[in-house]
């Protein structure tokens, strides 16, 4: 993974002045790259001494880009970064702190409602560079998997800068590095980042040391929270889509194996509206099918990956079974030859903690596990297997059903591997390893939960099954209390995390004259007072009810009055709050939602 063209320089200083960037490597002090404050320019200069004594100096690990916000651009770099590990000869580390740094000395030129809008765009940078995590290295292509950087290497592709040669797809920073991208010369200041999860471990198996190591690439497109950004859309792109690859390392031989998992690729939405579970909605929209939608999305996944396996795990009943059937209908009517349905109802069948029953999913699934094989190549370089498909997972959200069955299928792929590689015998097992064993059921877990943070804000549910192999009620009560939380940051919390997500990869772009000649979509809004009085009212009347019920020392007729009348009163306006659950909730207000669609029948 390391090597071929050339790397992105790692340890560098910026240096502040009046009106100036510069930016100095100290592996080629020979150039320094400009960024004049004033004219916005960019360019790379012979290091001649330009750089004034008076300007501050600041050690970074790397230049994430610029954005334009509305006092002007800002510059966005990382300030500290932590080792995780080495792949191949690659170092691969984690982004700690960022800084977003304006070009403006003042904003002095804004009006208080500019001051505002921009106070919340870099909050919305802010959140999510705060997100945790973000990968990179100076390097390796850390965006592609080892047999997608396989069929792609050939020597153009090698001499290509980090940046020319990534996965679009993984990039975060693409939109960022957008000034920079235009001019060749400054790739090498370029430091594209990933989001995910990245764990790379040295072990001891069976006294041979190896290194396991699990990377998850978030997609950037069609991003977005839990409930505001759902199933697929015009393009065939899915929301949640993450493309997660197992390494397994031994004497220089790499094995690698992808799964993916994302959104059920139909068109339908969950929109927040107050209630605990909003029913999902399959919607009709013009000039577009549900056809249309799962047909783009899996010619594109078999092109990337080979033959798809869509392992779905929802509920065949209720609403989310509205949604099993649709999918199960359009699977038959489009005929994908490389494309095969495994439905796989797993509340119903592991119901009652029996989840031992998944044994029956990985029974239907282990003739495509053989199939499809894994990637292997030699420490020579040299090819001896390739992976000809994919598990493509999906849950509702993607995440706690999704994330059991993936770790459950790299453990089986891992015990093929090791034995494959001499590591175990035949009548061994990987689970029987005692210090790898918790290992492997800690790294799912916390990848579980860093996916599930990155989409709802909160860590995963289930994940006492996958750190102890068995369902716990320990396991239960923090699932309910994560589920508290996601419910609460789904419906106050997700509007500002899902403009904050579009503002950062491009799908929002800042006008400089925004709250100028136009209104900001940030504008405050004007509450209407009707709905500002119902929450009033059932605080008022929640308040009276506990009063009724305390203060007494006896109970009277009076007082069975007031507590019924108060239990009406919270009754009617908790009713009429729900109604309107929509007017409540926090939402995106820079891309905005589409119209309320037609519900197909």
């Amino acid at each position: 993974m390391a090597g071929g063209g050339a790397s992105v320089y790692d340890d560098l200083i910026l240096h502040i002045s009046p009106d100036k960037f510069f930016i100095e490597s100290l592996t080629a002090t020979q150039v320094v790259l400009v960024i004049d404050r004033i004219t916005y320019d960019l360019t790379l200069q012979t290091n001649n001494g330009q750089i004034p004594p008076i300007a501050s100096r600041k050690p970074i690990a790397g230049i994430l880009g610029i954005i334009p916000l509305v006092s002007g651009p800002y510059l966005v770099v990382v300030t500290r970064k932590a080792r995780l590990g080495a792949l191949q000869g690659g170092e691969v580390w984690r982004v700690v702190e960022t800084e977003i740094i304006s070009y403006a000395r003042a904003e002095h030129h804004l009006t208080p409602t500019q001051l505002e809008a921009n106070r919340r765009y870099t909050g919305m940078l802010q959140q999510v560079l705060s997100t945790p995590y973000f990968y990179f290295s100076y390097t390796m292509d850390l965006s592609h998997s080892r047999q997608r950087l396989d069929t792609l290497r050939s020597p153009d592709f090698k001499n290509r800068t980090l940046l020319d040669r990534a996965e679009q797809r993984f990039i975060w920073n693409w939109h960022l590095l957008g000034p920079l991208r235009k001019d060749p010369a400054l790739h090498r200041y370029c430091l594209p980042v990933t989001h995910g999860f990245v764990s790379i471990h040295p072990v001891v198996i069976a006294g041979t040391k190896l290194v396991w190591a699990i990377i998850s690439r978030r997609s950037t497109q069609r991003c977005g929270t839990r409930l505001f950004v759902r199933g697929g859309d015009e393009k065939g792109w899915v929301a949640n889509y993450v493309e997660t690859e197992q390494l397994v390392e031994v004497n220089g031989t790499v094995a690698s194996f992808v799964q993916t998992r994302g959104s059920i690729p139909l068109l339908w939405h969950q929109r927040p509206d107050l209630r605990y579970k909003p029913p999902p909605t399959l919607e009709l929209k013009q000039g577009v099918t549900h056809r249309d939608c799962f047909s783009r999305h899996f010619q594109e996944q078999v092109q990337l990956y080979g033959q798809q396996v869509i392992i779905n795990l929802v509920d065949q009943k209720g609403a989310e079974g509205r949604l099993e059937s649709q999918l199960k209908a359009v699977v038959a009517v489009s005929k994908e030859p490389n494309v095969f349905y495994e439905p796989f109802d797993f509340h119903a069948e592991c119901s009652k903690m029996r989840w031992d029953r998944l044994s029956i999913l990985l029974d239907r699934l282990s003739q495509y596990q053989e199939q499809f094989s894994y990637f292997l190549q030699s420490r020579e370089g040299s090819v001896l297997a390739r992976q000809s498909g994919v598990f493509r997972t999906n849950c509702i959200d993607c995440l706690d059903r999704t994330n059991v069955v993936q770790s459950m299928l790299a453990r089986i792929n891992l015990q093929t591997v090791l034995v494959r590689q001499g590591v175990l015998q035949d009548h061994m097992k990987v689970e029987h390893q005692p210090l790898f064993e918790p290992l492997f059921k800690n790294v799912w877990a916390d990848h579980a939960d860093m996916i599930s943070i990155q989409y709802t804000g909160t860590g995963a549910l289930k994940t006492d099954f996958t750190r102890t192999g068995a369902r716990t009620k320990l396991g239960l009560l923090e699932d309910g209390r994560r589920s508290l939380i996601r419910y609460y940051k789904n419906n106050f919390a997700d509007g500002f995390r899902q403009d904050s997500l579009d503002l950062f990869v491009g799908n929002h772009c800042v006008s400089p004259t925004e709250g100028v000649t136009h209104e900001s979509p940030l504008a405050p809004l004007k509450p209407d007072q009707r709905y500002l009085a119902l929450p009033i009212a059932l605080a008022l009347s929640l308040a009276m009810l506990t009063l009724s019920l305390i203060v007494p020392t006896e109970l009277s007729t009076e007082i069975l009055l007031s507590v019924l009348f108060w239990a009406a009163m919270i009754f009617v306006t908790g009713g009429t709050i729900f109604k309107n659950g929509p007017e409540y909730v926090d939402q995106p207000r820079l891309v905005h939602l589409p119209p309320k669609p037609m519900v197909s029948p």
